[in-house]
C-alpha cells in the first residue's frame, strides 16, 4: 500500500479544519512586518508567488495542516529574501565574491546524486550547502553561533519524521547534512520545489514557459552570502533539476564542473514516483498516484532529452557521466576519477576520510524503500519508450 496512516496530531488538526488563507500581497506584508524590512530585491517575485498561490488555492486540495505548513514555508522564503537583500545592502562586497569552479552534481532523481554529494562534501577541500543553511541562508537577528538557524532546521527534521515516517527511508533529510541547492533557487519561486510536493498544474504550466536564468543568478548571490559567512573551499552543488537548466548553469557558472549520474529508468521512475507520492501525502489526502507519476515521467523525459540536445550542441561542455552501478561497486576508484576531473587532491588520507563517510551512509540506513511500477499503473514499455535515447546514449543496463 502506498498510503500511510496520518499521524494523530495532524489528523486532529485537520478535523478542526482551521484553514489559513494564502494571498501573495498579504504574505509579503506579513514577512515585512516580521522582519522590519521591505526590499525583496530584483526579479518577478510577486508575479511568481501569485501564480503559485493561485494554483494552490484552486487546484492543490490541501488539507488544513498542509495549507498551514505551506504558508509557513512561503513566509520563511519571503523573510529570507528580505534578510539576504538587507545583508547585501550593508555589505556590497558580498556580490563581488567569486564562486570558482563549482562542482555541479545532477542526474535523474534516485541515481545516487545524494550519496555522491555527501561523499564529495567529506573532501577537506570541498564545501556543501547544509540543510540548516538552505532553510535560512542569511544570518538571523541576535543569533549567536547560528543557534537559531540550526534549531529551526532540527525542528524541521523532527517534524518531517513525524509527518511522514516512511520518507526517511526514501530520502533522508538531516539538518546538518548536505542539502539540495534547489531550495536556494526556490527563493525566486521559479523552481520545481512546490511542484514536487503538491498538485498545481496551472503553476506547472506557467513554470514551463519561464526563464530560469534569474533563479540561477539568485542562487549565485546566496552562495556568495554563505561564502561571506564561511569563506573557504570549493562548492559542491547538487540538484536533479539542474539537468534541465544546463544553459543557465554555464551562463552563471562558466567554469563549473558538471557530474551527471545515471541509472536504469525502470528503477528511477517508480522510486521517484514513490518519493513524490509520500511528499505530496504530507500536504493532501487527495493524491492521484498515477497522475503524479505520469506528469513527472513526461517532465523527466523532456529534461533528459534536453540535456542530450545541449551536449550535442556544446560538445566541449565539461561533463563526467557516472554510473550508479560503478559507484556502488567500486566507490574508491570512481571517487578517485571524480576528484581528478574536479581538480581535487586525492591521497590515502583523503581516501580514508571518504571511505569513513561512505561507511556511515550505507544504503537502507533508515529502512528499505519498497516500490514498483504497478503502484502507478505504468508499464515497462512506456518507460522504456520515454527514455530510449537516455539508455542508448549511456549504454544503461537493465537492473
Amino acid at each position: 500500500m502506498l498510503a500511510s496512516k496520518r499521524p494523530l496530531l495532524i489528523a486532529l488538526f485537520n478535523r478542526i479544519n482551521y484553514r489559513v488563507k494564502l494571498d501573495a500581497e498579504s504574505l509579503m506584508k506579513e514577512a515585512s512586518k516580521a522582519t522590519g524590512l521591505t526590499n525583496f530585491g530584483e526579479g518577478n517575485l510577486k508575479e511568481a508567488l501569485s501564480h503559485l498561490i493561485n494554483s494552490i488555492n484552486r487546484e492543490a486540495s490541501l488539507h488544513a495542516f498542509g495549507l498551514f505548513i505551506s504558508k509557513q514555508r512561503i513566509l520563511n522564503v519571503l523573510k529570507n529574501r528580505l534578510y539576504v537583500e538587507e545583508l547585501c545592502r550593508k555589505h556590497p562586497e558580498i556580490e563581488e565574491l567569486a564562486i570558482e569552479k563549482p562542482i555541479v552534481i545532477t542526474g535523474l532523481q534516485r541515481t545516487g546524486t545524494t550519496r555522491l554529494q555527501r561523499l564529495l562534501a567529506a573532501h577537506p577541500d570541498v564545501r556543501s550547502l547544509s540543510s540548516w543553511e538552505a532553510l535560512n541562508p542569511a544570518p538571523l537577528p541576535k543569533d549567536n553561533n547560528n543557534k537559531k538557524r540550526k534549531n529551526f532546521a532540527q525542528t524541521a527534521e523532527r517534524a518531517l519524521r513525524y509527518m511522514s515516517s516512511d520518507f526517511f527511508a526514501i530520502h533522508p533529510v538531516e539538518y546538518e547534512a548536505p542539502e539540495e541547492d534547489v531550495l536556494l533557487n526556490d527563493m525566486t519561486f521559479v523552481s520545481a520545489v512546490s511542484e514536487a510536493t503538491m498538485n498545481i498544474p496551472s503553476y506547472s504550466a506557467w513554470l514551463e514557459n519561464q526563464s530560469t536564468l534569474f533563479s540561477y543568478q539568485y542562487l549565485k548571490k546566496i552562495l556568495q552570502v554563505l561564502q561571506w559567512q564561511n569563506p573557504n573551499k570549493k562548492w559542491v552543488l547538487k540538484t536533479p533539476e539542474h539537468l534541465g537548466n544546463l544553459e543557465e548553469i554555464f551562463a552563471v557558472f562558466p567554469d563549473a564542473k558538471l557530474i551527471h549520474c545515471y541509472r536504469d529508468p525502470l528503477k528511477v521512475i517508480p522510486s521517484f514516483s514513490s518519493m513524490l507520492y509520500h511528499s505530496n501525502r504530507i500536504f493532501s489526502d487527495e493524491v492521484d498516484a498515477e497522475k503524479l507519476a505520469r506528469h513527472w515521467l513526461q517532465k523527466n523525459a523532456k529534461m533528459v532529452n534536453g540535456a542530450f540536445n545541449y551536449w550535442e550542441e556544446h560538445p566541449n561542455s565539461p561533463v563526467l557521466h557516472i554510473s550508479y552501478y560503478d559507484m556502488m561497486r567500486k566507490t574508491k576508484e570512481e571517487m578517485n576519477k571524480i576528484s581528478s576531473y574536479a581538480g581535487l587532491a586525492w591521497n590515502e588520507e583523503i581516501e580514508a576520510i571518504i571511505e569513513q563517510k561512505n561507511n556511515k551512509n550505507q544504503q537502507h540506513k533508515y529502512g528499505v524503500h519498497q516500490y514498483k511500477l504497478a503502484d502507478f499503473n505504468l508499464s515497462k514499455e512506456e518507460v522504456d519508450a520515454s527514455f530510449r535515447l537516455y539508455r542508448e546514449k549511456l549504454n544503461i543496463p537493465y537492473e
